[in-house]
């Protein structure tokens, strides 16, 4: 495989999110852009590095997910050793993810998120390799896709997809093959001097991805920042020609959520906290006995007395023991199903699942919810940097 040129870094340390924009409805699968009259949900994000000397933390979010009206991503990444890892998967992970829905649309969501996740774990680990010892970071994340599907859990409205994903602005020549990283073979058609050729094409793409990649994370100048900005669903092409699938009746809406390390998420159900995540953390025992069953071992609740999480995307020196898993929830919504946090454990070392629901419940902008999360967070000596998206449900009729 080619070699890929080392990135050249920013003097920041901070980790940079893409820039927040507003739209009335449309956004053109952009990142981190609201839609301020959008009928299913309404989303707050706020952050603050705490005491930190700097912040690790990127989020990211998207509305009309993959071009369908009400569907919807988002994510908290919590970086540690660096921001590299975190500040990528902010402006990545949402393309490995259409790319992984787009190359086998029949798959169950849990799966493609499982593959999503492993895709972006060996890219990040490829990029370390490549970067000198530049890039030896990782994050621990949540993820939480809002889908509208079928009762039988298909998207029989949605036509099959074209070759190029309209939403991200990739090609799939562009991107990562994550199906290819997970051993499994995209197309079985064809003849094999014709899988080899477009094997051949893939490797080298995928490597000029990377290096792309690479360079982007350096980018400390507003310009470079602004043009790191425009990656994926900001591209011309994108945003001039998408088309929005609306729903027909009697569809319902799925929640699917996906994390690894300690990033929460958490549901409110009627007023009642429902944890949509799994903490993996070196104290629980089940994470401590297939860490110590690897070869490695657990101390101080560390895993081999260095890492306090036993999963997490990145940190590629200690990836025998901390994977890249994710565990996955899906759940159903009703009209009881109010609202979404995502956290990252800056929050949560604070505050339990219900205290925090409690402590926004009554407050409908999602907004003004993250914000008084973050700032409790922050009044109650947190000692990590808080990141936190409220997704408020409006249940359309979807």
């Amino acid at each position: 495989m080619p070699s890929v040129t080392p990135a050249f870094f920013s003097d920041s340390p901070n980790a940079r999110s893409k820039s927040i924009t507003t739209a009335d409805l449309e956004t053109h699968g952009v990142l981190n852009r609201h839609a301020t009259n959008h009928p299913t949900f309404r989303v707050g994000l706020s952050e603050d590095k705490g005491s930190r000397r700097t912040m690790e933390d990127a989020h990211s979010f998207v509305f009309d997910f993959d071009d369908v009206r009400g569907q919807g991503f988002f994510a908290v990444f919590d970086g540690h050793a660096g921001k590299h890892a975190a500040e990528w998967c902010g402006g990545h992970f949402h393309e490995y993810l259409l790319e992984a829905i787009h190359t086998a649309p029949s798959l169950p969501i849990p799966d493609v998120l499982n593959q999503t996740f492993h895709a972006v774990d060996e890219s990040l680990s490829r990029m370390a390799e490549e970067s000198d010892g530049k890039i030896h970071s990782g994050c621990t994340v949540v993820t939480a896709v809002l889908r509208i599907e079928d009762p039988d859990g298909k998207q029989s409205f949605k036509p099959m997809p074209e070759v190029e994903s309209p939403v991200s602005g990739n090609s799939r020549e562009n991107s990562l093959d994550s199906s290819a990283m997970n051993g499994t073979t995209n197309d079985a058609s064809g003849s094999a001097d014709d899988v080899d050729s477009k094997a051949k094409d893939k490797i080298i793409a995928s490597t000029n991805r990377i290096r792309k990649a690479l360079r982007s994370l350096g980018g400390g100048s507003s310009k470079v920042s602004s043009s790191s900005t425009t990656l994926g669903p900001s591209s011309p092409s994108t945003s001039k020609g998408a088309n929005i699938i609306v729903p027909p009746a009697g569809t319902r809406c799925v929640l699917y959520c996906a994390n690894a390390g300690d990033a929460r998420g958490v549901l409110c159900r009627s007023g009642k906290a429902v944890r949509l995540t799994y903490d993996h953390k070196g104290t629980d025992k089940q994470e401590a006995k297939r860490i110590t069953d690897a070869g490695g071992f657990v101390m101080s609740g560390r895993v081999n007395g260095v890492l306090a999480v036993t999963r997490s995307l990145g940190d590629s020196s200690m990836k025998e023991f901390v994977v890249g898993a994710p565990y996955t929830t899906e759940t159903e919504l009703c009209s009881e199903d109010e609202f979404l946090i995502l956290a990252c454990d800056g929050l949560w070392d604070i505050v339990g699942d219900q205290g925090a629901i409690d402590l926004v419940r009554d407050v409908q902008d999602p907004q003004e919810a993250s914000d008084k999360l973050v700032q409790h967070a922050i009044s109650h000596h947190t000692t990590d940097n808080v990141t936190v998206i409220v997704v408020r449900l409006l249940h359309s009729s979807t």
